[in-house]
């Protein structure tokens, strides 16, 4: 047996050992204060419009009478120092043709800026944006080694209900991350709305667990029941992997 093939039954009995252990007990911390400041300091949204300047919306604190009539968005969240933040893919849904902007918060102080389009998966409902701007608030992923147990307190910064919402749990558990592991489907107790797919789900420590996705409500007779949020976890190395080759891809650029 070669090498390569060596390393990759290892690598698949890995995958499979950690698919079969049970998940240990949730970590008890709750979110506090401190989450929520995290979240704040974080908070940014995706505008997808005809125009091509958000700078008069923004600087005349969002009035309505400057808002893009056009728009369609959602919220998404920084990963790096650099301007790199994930959303949803279907964020992006209706850009063809359109300007896509992020509005960041940088430390509080909301900044807008024309954001390109570095990445996406329509299957994973994820994507990767980049501005050309530092973004020394951004969010450092759990640890790609430990569990994320069912029951885990977590918060979520979407920018429709994230800081209307009380704290809520992880519904699905999620095994430590491997090199075979694709993109993870979870469920939250926090309902969502429009505006929150791309947004942050965050755990007590204001580690970033993954993106909002969608939200389930069961509806009999006409009145609807919410059941739970969905969001997306990637594979983290797969996403810092095409960080990397796209700075590399562009550094003449910066």
């Amino acid at each position: 047996m070669d090498a390569f093939a060596r390393l990759s039954l290892l690598l698949l009995v890995s995958w499979l050992a950690q698919s079969c252990a049970a998940p240990p007990p949730p970590d008890p911390a709750a979110p506090g204060r401190m989450t929520r400041q995290i979240v704040a300091e974080r908070v940014s949204a995706v505008v997808v419009t005809d125009r091509g300047s958000l700078d008069s919306w923004v600087t005349r604190n969002f009035s309505s009478s400057q808002a893009p009539g056009d728009a369609d968005g959602g919220s998404a969240a920084p990963i790096t120092a650099d301007g790199y933040f994930l959303t949803a893919d279907h964020v992006l849904s209706r850009m063809a043709g359109r300007n896509v902007f992020l509005i960041y918060g940088q430390g509080g102080r909301l900044a807008p800026a024309k954001a390109r389009v570095v990445w996406r998966s329509e299957a994973a409902d994820l994507a990767i944006l980049h501005i050309p701007v530092k973004t020394p608030y951004f969010y450092q992923w759990t640890p790609a080694d430990q569990w994320l147990s069912a029951g885990t307190g977590v918060v979520h910064g979407g920018i429709a209900t994230g800081f209307k919402s009380g704290d809520g749990k992880l519904g699905t558990s999620l095994a430590p991350e491997g090199g075979l592991t694709r993109n993870r489907r979870f469920k939250i107790d926090i309902p969502l709305q429009p505006g929150d797919s791309g947004g942050p789900v965050v755990d007590a420590y204001g580690r970033l667990v993954g993106i909002n996705s969608a939200v389930e409500f069961l509806v009999p007779m006409e009145t609807a029941f919410f059941i739970d949020s969905e969001g997306n976890r990637p594979n983290t190395r797969m996403i810092e992997s095409v960080i990397r080759d796209d700075r590399a891809r562009n550094s003449g650029d910066r």
